[in-house]
Order: structure tokens, then sequence, then C-alpha cells
């Protein structure tokens, strides 16, 4: 019905730091709107607390991530590598104020390079 996939990412200035990237998330179309993206970022979430990650980064819509407690990541002083609008790249901390006086470029894996 649904999938989901979290990575790992580095933070250019404090690469020892363990941040997470969400992606991709997606839902059969024909599932859609019946709860089941929520629950797989609520459960995946979940699942990064519990292998010490302490926060997580997406490129994603901003109307949804949001309402899991994702604002833009520039807010952290944090970039992506790739060029994309402020409110597509989230972040979240899993951690209170984590990141708080850290910022830098974040970089995922070379392999979503070519997506």
């Amino acid at each position: 019905m649904g999938h989901i996939l979290f990575s790992p990412v580095t933070l250019s200035t404090q690469p020892e730091i363990p941040i997470m990237g969400l992606a991709p998330m997606a839902v059969l179309p024909g599932r859609q709107r019946n709860g089941i993206g929520s629950e797989l970022v609520r459960a995946g979430l979940e699942e990064c607390r519990r292998v010490g990650s302490v926060a997580v980064v997406v490129l994603g819509h901003a109307a949804y991530y949001p309402r899991f407690g994702f604002a833009a990541a520039s807010r952290l002083g944090l970039v992506s590598e790739y060029d994309v609008p402020d409110d597509v790249f989230m972040a979240l901390e899993l951690e209170t104020a984590v990141l708080r006086g850290k910022s830098g470029m974040i970089r995922y894996h070379p392999a979503f390079a070519s997506v």
C-alpha cells in the first residue's frame, strides 16, 4: 500500500551528528487520504529516534510535512546540496535544540545524485 525510506545524511560542518533523510515516501493512489502516509511518517520518525538519530530532513511537500513538526531547514542554518526552494527543504529535531548553533550543508548519499 505504501513505503517509506530513511537514509543517513551528513551535515558538512559536523558529520558525526546522526541525521536521517526521509525519501522517498509514497502511497498507492487508490489508498491515499486514508492515513497510511501519516502512519508511515510517524512510525518512521519513531524508528529514527530508536536507532539514535537526532534529526531528520526532507525534501517534500511544504503543506504536508509541517503536520509532523517539520519546518524550513533554513531556520536551523541548514541548506540542501540540491538547488531547491526554501519551503520544500525541511528539518525536524528529534532531540530538542540538538542543531542549535550548528549550520551547514546537508549531503545525501551519492546514489541520490542519479535519481
